[in-house]
């Protein structure tokens, strides 16, 4: 992905700042150039208008990471920080099918607080292609959610005039700060629990993203949507983009390489991996369907590759990472 020529006085918009990935991309902000106003919205009142941008010369207009309210769930009291009429980039962690309705009524009802928009990068899952054709009931309404959220937002923003792009990640992990991931962070918990892990004996491939990885993408997506904004010529992008890590490797590999990299001690380590033939384990699995479906077909998932998506250093023009990133020092 080639940088485009960028505008300098516009500003950036996160929703969603309370996850890995906001807090990733909070930090990736505050040491980007150029050194664009950051405003960070949550549904808590606590933080709000915190500086979290030291340097010199900083003025407060310019303040990186300023907290403010926002509910997707009450777009009529949502007011965007800042000037409105500033050209501004949304970027969202935040649950898709609460932010389509969301600017969907702002644009509505109160289509005055969107005139400084200018783009949006919202991050939605790779669930919306994977889970495509689940059995169970839970994930086949999970599927719907996610596209129906998908297509709203894109109709809005088509409506609006203004460009936008939904990420689709696959597994996400990583802790950030005090923010950490509900994927492999559960996975640790239950190596450092269990003296033995059974497996299938051959496992599907994943490509696990970090948080810092997937804050990159988008912060360089809005990037390029301020470059091809301000009339620059910028690589066209899909609307909806799957995006993975740089590493593939088998549910087991990434098992074991998430062991290896735990400090010496650690209780994950000790956990031995126990591979069982697949139709085996499949027997032994089949209880969960009268128990929980949802479990059960995540449990056969585990066999299924998962894998294939777009890695993260091919749209960031960068060397490829390893797994698992390691939080930096």
């Amino acid at each position: 992905m080639t940088e485009p020529p960028l505008v300098m006085d516009w500003s950036l918009h996160l929703f969603g700042a309370a996850t890995p990935t906001g807090e990733a991309l909070r930090r990736l902000a505050a040491g980007s150039e150029p050194a664009w106003p950051l405003y960070c919205y949550s549904r808590s009142q606590a933080g709000h208008d915190k500086a979290v941008d030291d340097r010199p010369g900083q003025s407060r207009a310019a303040e990186l990471g300023a907290r403010h309210p926002a509910d997707f769930r009450d777009p009529a009291a949502f007011q965007p920080a800042g000037d409105p009429a500033q050209p501004a980039i949304w970027l969202s962690f935040g649950p898709i099918w609460l932010l389509a309705p969301f600017l969907a009524q702002l644009a509505d009802q109160h289509p005055e607080r969107l005139r400084g928009l200018r783009g949006v990068v919202a991050c939605s899952s790779s669930s919306a292609r994977t889970k495509r054709y689940a059995a169970n009931s839970f994930d086949r309404q999970l599927v719907a959610r996610l596209i129906g959220a998908e297509e709203q937002l894109l109709s809005t923003c088509r409506r609006l005039a203004v460009p936008c792009r939904i990420l689709q990640p696959t597994l996400i992990y990583g802790q950030v700060g005090p923010c950490s991931d509900r994927n492999l962070s559960r996975l640790l918990q239950l190596l450092r629990r269990l003296p033995l892990l059974p497996l299938p004996q051959h496992t599907g491939l994943r490509q696990p993203i970090h948080a810092r990885q997937l804050a990159a993408v988008a912060l360089q997506l809005a990037h390029q949507l301020a470059g091809s904004g301000a009339g620059a010529s910028a690589p066209a992008q899909p609307e909806r983009l799957a995006l993975g890590g740089d590493v593939e490797l088998s549910y087991r590999a990434m098992l074991e390489a998430l062991q290896q990299s735990q400090p010496p001690g650690d209780p994950a380590r000790r956990c031995r991996l126990l591979p069982v033939p697949n139709r085996l384990f499949i027997l032994l699995a089949a209880p969960l369907v009268l128990r929980s479906p949802k479990a059960f077909e995540a449990v056969l998932r585990m066999g299924a590759d998962l894998a294939g998506f777009t890695p993260a250093h091919q749209l960031l023009a960068k060397p490829a990472q390893p797994f698992p990133l390691q939080e930096p020092p």
